[in-house]
């Protein structure tokens, strides 16, 4: 144990971190070493060194590739975290030294992009035009562990309660409703009063099984005495929606501002038809106890603004005690 704290503190260096980090990535010391622009030896020798100062073996090595060890694993996670805070650093010290306003990382689910992200980002550009967002879309299952590892300042979107955890300081925002669309022009579209069993007949673009929204699609049609259709494309991405509700007359589902926005872009219509699907609000989730760099500080305030701007100060439904940033240091 002496020994590994030595290491870990003292004697590891960033080539070390950024060799395991690229190893895990590659799984091949050839491809390593050409990503690293060095040769296979000085690869290996490199982990040699590494495994040596650490009394451990990190990688498994076959004619097939690398792969970590459970000591190699652990290793990893400290290195992207290490990795990330080193970038994150100079990052910072670089805005200073160009007299830029810092850059920001925000992990973003699409519902909360093109609407509410949007405009926060356009009320942060207004208070400082070299502001950088640097900004990663995904779900919550692929944006969360880059959250943990410091790869990320703070995740925006669906808050739902499966991923709450004590490790995790949560803001909700605003809630909305869920709603149905089409292309516009489509026969639907011109119906005073559509019902389920409409949709029942047509395809539809529904979100994936393991998805918590696609239970509760299936249960508005059981709930209206109807099988869910079985002409169905399964995705949640708005790339997806627009391509088949376009070239398949499919419905699609998403939350109601997303529909406005598009609505307002000419491509979708909204139907007149009460989904009844109650959506997680949509918030801000940063890890406890992080420090957060007066950019990522700054345009989580104008969020919060943009969310009074959108749908009004009861949009705002977390006026909490806790929030990201509050009280911390600049």
């Amino acid at each position: 144990m002496a020994q590994i704290d030595r290491v870990l503190r003292s004697n590891i260096k960033l080539r070390h971190l950024q060799l395991v980090v690229a190893l895990d990535q590659f799984r091949h010391i050839g491809r390593t070493a050409d990503f690293l622009s060095v040769s296979q030896p000085a690869v290996s020798k490199m982990l040699t060194e590494v495994e040596g100062m650490l009394g451990l073996a990190l990688f498994d090595r076959s004619t097939r590739g690398t792969a970590p060890t459970a000591a190699g694993l652990s290793l990893i996670r400290f290195a992207r975290s290490v990795l990330a805070q080193y970038e994150r650093t100079r990052d910072e010290i670089s805005a200073v030294a160009s007299g830029a306003a810092g850059r920001t990382r925000v992990g973003c689910m699409g519902g909360a992009l093109p609407v509410l992200l949007s405009r926060g980002v356009a009320l942060l550009k207004e208070r400082s035009a070299r502001a950088t967002v640097l900004i990663e879309e995904g779900d919550l299952t692929h944006l969360l562990p880059k959250l943990r590892i410091n790869e990320l300042d703070f995740f925006l979107g669906r808050l739902e309660p499966g991923y709450a955890a004590p490790d995790l300081v949560t803001e909700a925002l605003y809630n909305e409703p869920m709603v149905a669309v089409v292309r516009r022009g489509h026969p639907l579209a011109r119906k005073t009063r559509p019902a389920w069993a409409d949709l029942a007949r047509l395809p539809c673009i529904v979100p994936p099984p393991w998805a918590s929204l696609r239970v509760k699609i299936e249960q508005e049609f059981h709930r209206c005495g109807l099988e869910p259709p079985i002409d169905l494309i399964e995705s949640s991405s708005y790339f997806a929606i627009a391509t088949f509700a376009g070239q398949l007359d499919a419905v699609g589902f998403m939350a109601r501002s997303v529909g406005r926005h598009f609505e307002r872009e000419g491509l979708f219509k909204i139907l007149a038809l009460d989904v009844g699907v109650e959506l997680p609000p949509v918030g801000i989730i940063t890890m406890r106890g992080q420090r957060l760099t007066t950019s990522t500080q700054q345009l989580i305030e104008c969020l919060r603004a943009a969310v009074v701007e959108l749908f009004g100060p009861k949009g705002n439904i977390a006026a909490k005690a806790e929030r990201p940033g509050r009280g911390r240091k600049k």
